[in-house]
């Protein structure tokens, strides 16, 4: 491997690309830094995937409340549901920021598990980026988000804030229709001096924006390799499988 006190860096050349299987062949003290790098990484990520969940258990939460209240008497006003679809958005910008505040972190540990721990594990496929090393110096010395807020606010809606807001949005049309079935429900819908012909305008144009947000086709930038569908898809249970009936 090449001398560390050596300035000249290749991150393309073969040594330093494959450093995983050095690792493994011999002590170094690279090594021993890696491994603790990498656990402190994986507790990063651990902790901003709870701050995640604790942002969706708070919307779920304020939501079940506002919903308890709104039907508990039909003298409550509807709006109150209202309120909680902004509420609810809130939390969604909340938990868009720290997701991409997530995705560094877990950037940096699959570079690290792609590049470093498979090649150690199986040299001969190699590395899955060549210059790998200088990406995440790079990355350690000045951190940059991998994704944009657009994709982040998309990624958090279609995983958990569409159904929370489609949820609000049936919740709210139930409620000016069916407890109020002796007036027009497009009366019932206004708010103080707010026609309720405008609030249905409001409300249906804020939630054509999601839609179009969240299914407009686009390119992501996070690799999203759980979404993948390949041929080797389910061959590790498969072999398993195939092992334990051999055995029996």
């Amino acid at each position: 491997m090449t001398d560390s006190n050596d300035d000249e860096f290749d991150p393309t050349a073969p040594d330093q690309r494959e450093i995983g299987r050095e690792m493994v062949d011999e002590s170094t003290g690279l090594g021993s830094v890696m491994a603790h790098a990498y656990r402190g990484e994986l507790g990063r990520v651990d902790t901003w995937r709870q701050r995640l969940d604790q942002t969706t258990t708070w919307a779920v939460t304020v939501m079940a409340a506002i919903l308890t209240w709104a039907f508990s008497s039909p003298d409550n006003p509807h709006y109150i549901l209202l309120i909680g679809i902004v509420v609810v958005t809130v939390f969604l910008g909340i938990e868009a920021r720290r997701y991409r505040d997530y995705d560094v972190f877990r950037a940096r540990v699959r570079i690290l598990q792609e590049n470093l721990l498979a090649t150690a594990l199986d040299p001969s496929r190699g590395v899955e980026h060549l210059n790998w090393r200088a990406e995440l110096s790079q990355d350690y010395r000045e951190p940059t988000v991998k994704v944009s807020m657009q994709e982040a606010l998309v990624n958090r809606l279609r995983r958990v804030y569409l159904a929370l807001l489609g949820v609000l949005l049936v919740a709210w049309l139930f409620r000016v229709t069916a407890f109020a079935a002796r007036e027009d429900w497009i009366e019932t819908a206004a708010i103080a001096r707010i026609p309720g012909s405008i609030v249905i305008v409001v409300i249906g144009v804020f939630y054509a924006a999601l839609l179009v947000t969240a299914l407009w086709p686009r390119e992501r930038q996070a690799k999203g390799e759980f979404r993948k569908e390949t041929e080797t898809e389910g061959d590790w249970k498969d072999s398993d499988a195939k092992d334990e009936s051999r055995n029996r």
